[in-house]
């Protein structure tokens, strides 16, 4: 049996990637503005950047409920 890919499951991924992208590059852009001289390493705080917009962007399904 071949899988079948929904367009809606496709669509859906798309959207959260795009809105993490979005809301990364937002972070990244004010953290430049407001803290450009901090003590971590830029990977660092790119890295913190991306887990936040991602944890704000997309879906966690669990048992039970929807945790955003």
């Amino acid at each position: 049996m071949k899988p079948t890919i929904d367009a809606m499951d496709l669509v859906r991924g798309f959207n959260e990637d795009e809105a993490a992208w979005r809301n990364y590059g937002r972070k990244r852009e004010l953290r430049h503005l407001l803290r450009p001289d901090s003590p971590l390493p830029g990977e660092v705080l790119d890295y913190l950047d991306w887990l936040e917009a991602e944890r704000e962007c997309r879906e966690i399904p669990c048992i039970g409920r929807l945790i955003r």
